[in-house]
């Protein structure tokens, strides 16, 4: 099926913001790079919505790479948060408004539990689970998060904080302390500027000047002249550059030997989704006609999940498991996010490549059913009640659930988990009791998952892709081509449609309330859960946030 219409809807308003590919602003850097036509990269960053710390790393790089051309990479923004201010230190100036600031608040894991709620509401949650770090179902259980959640969480989150002050220091010419103060001091530093924010990144040195919007724009029409027709600075969007350039960036024209990169983005669900999600069927699909491409000597799956079904997990990881007895190598390359089941789709490979800062392992799995019969008759006296000729056919989320259908579930739970060790030990050489050590369900940073041989490599998409060319033979004479399920004619057609009809509609309304806020937070937890589409309920699926 094709992408639905209320996310049609929510982009075109704005609701849902639209997605800006890491690889459409990487390619365009580079290919900037070598343009004689372009004098300057600037990074207006006062739009920028963040990205997770891989993502930002491979931007980072390009900019990196930029600057050995010699041309200077300016970065402006209102105001800068941490996400943004990662961007902005490998700039060789960096402006800020001069009612703006830099805000580092670290990283954090918050979310609402339900459990107290639950109870008043008379709802029963049944959870079963194998791994005392698995924390998917926590707050459905709990009103607090449990203390290996807690210690798993700082484990990761400190390590992706490390990377972020190194990095940030290093590109800026600070020390990681001067940063780390900065952070942690901010209300101190705000007091002794006056409560100037402008003015306690400048004291501290993390930007260079504080402008105005007219003063910055005057700054760029200095470096780079003026457009005649908007007064401003001469500039290109980096969408529409991309498609001056008109480039098959992604292989769609590619010819010979080939390594095809499939990507698998979102929750694993069983069936055949759209891009977004990663069904189990659509998913194995793309793997299965890289695999029967003669030109595709090699593949690369590019995995950035938390998971979902263990189901349409397997039927991934048996897709990939077959490619490889076919003769071609299977490299798995993990994104910001490869963790429960996006790691299980990743075991069938030659290599695992991951990023410092990927977020892998939660090596678990659980099952989760709730039943409203307490509210059905307390509230409205209403109770179920039947005859059946087998206890199964009694099952019924209306009605208490018997206990032979929990015994059920957790023996299925249980093997899916032994599966689950069994595969990892297979794929890493280690025994079940060795996986077993590392698994129950805990978050690794890529660092630690290499350190415990849960990976092979730490390194980016593009190493992951010259890993898979070596193990093909294929040397330096190849291309590289995304494989992918096109969008619908009608789909391009609906968006373009929606988009110009919400935009003459005039502008949005009024910003909602906190109480809305709330409850749509709380709506999206329990849309996150009622996705979940595996036939034996079982999920290797993991809740994973760093904001």
């Amino acid at each position: 099926t094709g992408q639905s219409i209320e996310r049609m809807i929510d982009e075109a308003r704005g609701v849902v913001p639209p997605e800006t590919l890491v690889k459409d602003v990487v390619d365009a850097i580079e290919a900037a790079k070598e343009d004689d036509r372009v004098q300057a990269l600037v990074l207006n960053l006062s739009a920028f919505g963040g990205g997770r710390m891989t993502k930002l790393q491979d931007v980072r790089d390009a900019i990196v790479d930029f600057k050995t051309s010699g041309k200077k990479v300016i970065a402006t923004s209102d105001f800068y948060d941490q996400y943004g201010y990662y961007l902005a230190a490998s700039a060789d100036e960096i402006l800020v408004h001069t009612m703006g600031g830099v805000i580092l608040e670290g990283f954090g894991r918050y979310k609402m539990y339900y459990k107290d709620g639950i109870d008043r509401l008379g709802l029963d949650v049944h959870v079963f689970r194998i791994g005392e770090y698995k924390s998917y179902a926590e707050p459905y259980i709990r009103d607090d998060m449990s203390p290996e959640a807690r210690e798993a969480n700082l484990e990761y989150l400190g390590d992706l904080w490390r990377i972020y002050l190194d990095d940030a220091a290093t590109a800026r010419g600070m020390t990681v302390d001067q940063l780390e103060e900065y952070a942690n001091e901010f209300p101190r530093l705000i007091e002794e500027a006056g409560g100037d924010t402008a003015k306690a990144a400048l004291d501290h040195g993390l930007v260079d000047s504080a402008m105005t919007r007219i003063e910055v724009r005057e700054r760029l029409i200095e470096l780079v002249g003026e457009d005649e027709d908007t007064h401003s600075y001469n500039r290109i969007a980096f969408a529409d550059y991309l498609k001056a350039l008109d480039e098959d960036r992604f292989g769609r024209k590619a010819k010979g030997d080939q390594v095809g990169v499939v990507v698998a983005r979102g929750t694993i669900l069983d069936g055949s989704h759209p891009p977004g999600t990663i069904g189990g069927d659509s998913t194995a699909a793309l793997i299965r006609q890289a695999r029967n491409d003669e030109d595709i000597k090699a593949i690369v799956l590019r995995v950035d999940s938390g998971g979902g079904s263990a189901f349409a997990s397997e039927i991934i990881r048996r897709e990939c498991e077959t490619a490889r007895a076919d003769g071609k190598p299977v490299v798995a390359s993990l994104g910001s996010v490869a963790a429960s089941g996006g790691y299980w789709i990743s075991t069938s490979s030659d290599q695992i490549w991951a990023h410092p800062s990927t977020i892998t392992g939660s090596i678990g799995v659980f099952a989760m059913i709730p039943t409203y019969q307490r509210p059905l008759a307390k509230y409205l006296g209403v109770r179920v009640d039947g005859v059946s000729t087998a206890p199964l056919a009694g099952i019924r989320l209306d009605r208490e659930l018997p206990e032979e259908v929990g015994d059920i579930i957790q023996s299925i739970i249980e093997q899916s988990y032994r599966e689950f060790l069994e595969r990892v030990a297979e794929s890493r050489g280690m025994t079940t009791e060795e996986v077993d050590e590392v698994a129950r369900g805990r978050v690794w940073s890529g660092e630690d998952a290499y350190e415990l041989g849960l990976v092979d490599n730490l390194g980016d998409l593009e190493g992951a892709i010259a890993a898979a060319a070596a193990l093909a033979d294929l040397g330096d004479a190849y291309e590289v081509t995304y494989i992918e399920k096109e969008e619908e004619f009608k789909d391009r057609i609906l968006k373009s449609l929606l988009a110009r009809a919400i935009h003459s509609a005039g502008p949005e309304l009024a910003p909602e309330s906190p109480f809305v806020e709330v409850l749509r937070q709380i709506e999206q937890s329990a849309a996150a859960v009622t996705e979940l589409n595996d036939p034996n309920h079982a999920y290797a699926l993991s809740f994973i946030e760093t904001d």
